[in-house]
Parts: structure tokens; sequence; C-alpha cells
């Protein structure tokens, strides 16, 4: 272990996807290769003949879907076992990260969320039977979702994908009306365009059940004027502005905290009362106040921008520990694991 509290375990090939399990580590998208505690790789006999190179997992750790980032291919397992082939769309599947997650509904059933027929409709399924739980009519706008994500209480949904410009947005949707009224996912959701409409997002992701993190890119008027660095510099408090991590409550419908980020965002990770960003290198970020906690300029990262554009900058490959303790990262050579400092409660 060096002296920020890194430790790096060996691969023998590319990681190309993480997920905790207990205090392994594995890799669902080569079969299941795994490293145990000590750091040790353990090679799995399980291989896929399509070049998948990202993968998500369901709360339980039952299910994964592996599939290929930009691509159109996908398989839904149960442990090893391959249950179906999923699909998304051709159109524009090269510019977008594929839509896609997996979660636990407010009753507990595990399902899948994606894009099957068209990058504008979302669709909602029960893993264990395959049915379709969004059956009715729809209202489509021309939304790219990406980066799909639900809420730890499993009540809502978070899209942070893209418009044609392109302009990145974000979306948050009652997930739990959309099972009885299907086009609520066709709507403008939770997160009123106008709380945003000053930037274009680059990152979102949950903190818990009610706040959201933002994080928005730099506007091609803006660059290089520093603009907010707190709550009330005296710009609208209800916009979030260009390069800013702002906090959205859902329950009271504002902004809780804004500052302005140094660096751009890149992949945002709820952790308590802070995110980490994943852009050049990770950093811990408190939501509250803006600061950075800590740093690990060491474990280089890719500085991916948004879910759509270039297609030679991967997202980075991470996984938070559930007890958030740790972070690993996926680099060149194997697997970085950070240990995080405490995170506070809400």
């Amino acid at each position: 272990m060096g002296s920020t509290g890194v430790v790096r375990w060996k691969a023998t090939g590319k990681v190309r996807s993480l997920a905790w399990d207990g205090e392994d580590l594995v890799d669902r998208v080569d079969g299941g290769r795994r490293w145990t505690s000590d750091g040790v790789e353990h090679q799995s006999g399980r291989m896929y003949a399509y070049p998948f190179d990202r993968a998500v997992v369901s709360p339980s750790g039952r299910y994964t879907v592996a599939y290929t980032e930009r691509g159109t291919k996908a398989l839904l397992l149960d442990g090893q076992r391959i249950v179906r082939e999923l699909d998304r769309s051709y159109y524009h599947a090269k510019d977008f990260d594929y839509p896609v997650t997996l979660g636990a509904l407010a009753d507990g059933r595990e399902v899948l969320v994606h894009c099957p027929e068209s990058h504008e409709v979302v669709e909602v399924e029960d893993v264990a039977t395959g049915e379709r739980l969004t059956q009715g009519e729809r209202l489509p706008t021309d939304v790219f979702h990406s980066r799909l994500a639900m809420s730890p209480d499993g009540k809502r949904l978070l899209s942070a994908g893209w418009l044609w410009s392109p302009f990145g947005i974000v979306r948050v949707y009652d997930l739990e009306r959309a099972l009885t009224e299907p086009a609520v996912l066709d709507s403008e959701g939770l997160l009123p365009s106008w709380s945003w409409v000053d930037a274009e997002i680059d990152a979102a992701c949950w903190l818990d059940g009610d706040r959201l993190a933002v994080a928005t890119g730099e506007d091609e008027g803006d660059e290089g004027d520093e603009g907010d660095d707190g709550d009330d510099d005296g710009d609208d408090p209800a916009t979030l502005g260009p390069r800013q991590l702002g906090v959205w409550s859902l329950s009271e419908r504002r902004w809780l905290h804004r500052h302005r980020l140094e660096l751009p965002a890149g992949t945002l990770i709820g952790h308590g009362d802070g995110v980490i960003s994943l852009y050049e290198y990770p950093r811990l970020i408190d939501v509250a106040t803006g600061a950075v906690l800590a740093e690990w300029p060491e474990v280089g990262v890719p500085s991916r921008v948004g879910s759509y554009g270039v297609r030679h900058v991967p997202t980075p490959v991470a996984a938070l520990h559930p007890d958030g303790s740790r972070l690993a990262v996926a680099r060149p050579d194997g697997i970085a694991i950070i240990a995080l400092p405490s995170r506070a409660g809400r």
C-alpha cells in the first residue's frame, strides 16, 4: 500500500467491468473472472464470442447485463447462464452509451430498464419473468436516453442523455407512476428544464432517494470566466450555471447547493454527502461546499465527458464498495483499490 492508501492488484488481461462480491472483485464481462481479497486473480472458464466491454449488476448480484458501450448488443445473465440477448436501435448507437441498468423497485422486484426498440422509449421489465411492466400508450419525444440509473429506494429513474444539436440533458422520472402510466417516461420528468437551461449536462448521479448531483460543462461563451463559486454569489439561484456541480432536491424542487468545478466532472459516483469525480484521476468532492476532500492523481482514468460524442475515450471502469470504504478502478495493468475517507450522513 502506498502512502495515499492505494493498493494495486495485477491483472492478466484488460479489466472491462468491476463489481464487488463481498470482499472480492469480479469482472462480469470476462465470464466472472475474480480477484479475491488478497489480490489474487482467478480465471473463469466462461467466455463470450461477442466483444462486450461493460456490465451492470442487479442489487442482489444475481443478474448481469453485459453490453457493448457503443454497440447494439447485450446479454442478460442469471449467474453465468444466458437468459436472453438484448438489443437497442442501431440509430446513432456508435455515438452514445448503451442505455441500460438493473435495479430493484420499492417492492423488491428486480427490473431491467433499457431501450430495446427505440432510442427515445424507455421500457421496464421484470428480470425474473421477462414481463414488460410499461405496457400502454407512449408519446415519445426525440430524446437519446443514456446513463440510466435507478434511485436507491427504487422509486425514480435518472437518464443522463442528450438531445439533437447535440446537447447533454438530464431527466428524472417517477418510476412507480410509470408502471401504470408508461407515457410518464416520455415527459420532461421531475427535474424541470429551467433549472439547468443555461448549461449542458455532463454527468449526474444519485446521492439518495431524494437528492441527485448534477454537473454541467463549460459554456462556449463563458470560457475563462470563473462564474459562481458558491450558493449565493448573485446569479439566478434557480438555475445551474456552466461548469458547476449542483445538488437538486426532488421534494423541495430546488438546488440545495451549486459550486464551481475546477475540472470537468467526468463520471460521477455518489458517496454519502459527496461525489467521486472520475476525470483524469479520481477526486472526492463535498457537495455542500464544493471542496475537494481527497484526490489520487497517481490513479489515472480516461478523461471522458458526457454520454455521447468521442468514441476513442471510454467511460472509466470503477466500482464503489457497498459500505463506501473503497473504490476499485480499472487500470491498464490491473486494478487500483483506493481507501476512501468515511462518508458523512445526510
